[in-house]
């Protein structure tokens, strides 16, 4: 038996086809040092769906952006989800056993007041005094600021400030302004932060089934479970080619011979909304045939 399995492995290390085409795999039981093992060759894919999350977040200040900076800002918050690409792979069984189900959920650890991300400082950046002030006034002192921040900058550029400031210094006073001055054009401008986000659907391919439902996807609510029919369907695709792998196989009067199975190459589609993100064809065994390849004669 150990001759056999070594002929075997010679055979599928020798042929210049199967080099060619790893998947090719031995179908059928056989008996090794550690006992009975059988083999029933299958395809796993791995679709990967990328997401972008675009955020628009309006100013407080947004509605006198143009009064006081000469220029329009959006006035209401705005979240919008695109799918923005996908892959489908081959995976093993061990790769397709430890891929997630769920995406681990998002943490933050620290969040300060000065830079919390999607969202503004509660506490403004131009509240420095107790006086209550219409929201107007409170813009239109923060329009000052800016200007105010732009002056000192060009005025250290230019030399204007003093002799001293040079080197390191000028560099960090410099990026402190730069950094002020975002802050203050955030409270008419908004904040715009697109996140991309990639997650990972398995699929098992059956030979009577072309179509799969791998997740479903709403413009307002992002990657959907498969059966949330709130959502249009992220759907895969799969096209037998119709192209077969060439192997030598044995006749019908070969008496040392071993079963194989040898993948078909398919088309496979990833869709959504009508419109086709990937195509690619891979080898899956569910498509393809089962051979017989006569094993080496030993000399």
């Amino acid at each position: 038996m150990k001759t056999k399995l070594l002929a075997i492995a010679m055979l599928l290390g020798s042929m210049g086809v199967v080099a060619q085409n790893p998947y090719v795999a031995l179908e059928g039981a056989s008996e090794g040092a550690e006992g009975v093992v059988v083999s029933l060759p299958r395809t796993v894919l791995a679709v990967d769906v990328q997401v972008e999350h675009d955020v628009t977040l309006a100013g407080p200040y947004a509605r006198y952006a143009q009064k006081f900076l000469g220029v329009r800002a959006p006035l209401t918050d705005k979240s919008l989800y695109a799918v923005s690409g996908t892959k489908v792979s081959l995976l093993d069984a061990a790769a397709s056993l430890a891929a997630p189900a769920e995406p681990a959920a998002r943490r933050v650890e620290e969040q300060r007041y000065a830079d919390a991300e999607g969202e503004f400082p509660r506490l403004q950046a131009d509240k420095n005094s107790l006086t209550v002030r219409t929201l107007e006034e409170a813009a239109e002192e923060a329009a000052s600021t800016i200007f105010a921040l732009r002056r000192h900058r060009l005025e250290l550029i230019s030399g204007d400030a003093g002799e001293h400031v040079f080197g390191e210094g000028l560099r960090a006073a410099l990026d402190e302004i730069a950094r002020q001055e975002q802050l203050y054009l955030e409270l008419f401008l908004g904040k715009h932060v697109v996140t991309t986000q990639t997650r990972r659907f398995v699929v098992y391919p059956d030979a009577g089934n072309r179509q799969y439902i791998v997740c479903r996807f709403s413009a307002a609510d992002g990657l959907l479970p498969d059966n949330d029919l709130s959502g249009d369907i992220v759907l895969l695709q799969i096209e037998p080619t119709g192209a077969s792998i060439a192997v030598p196989e044995a006749s019908p009067k070969e008496s040392s011979a071993v079963t194989c199975r040898v993948a078909a190459p398919a088309t496979c589609s990833v869709i959504c909304g009508g419109k086709e993100f990937s195509r690619t064809v891979l080898p899956l065994f569910e498509f393809g045939r089962t051979v017989k390849i006569a094993l080496p004669r030993r000399k």
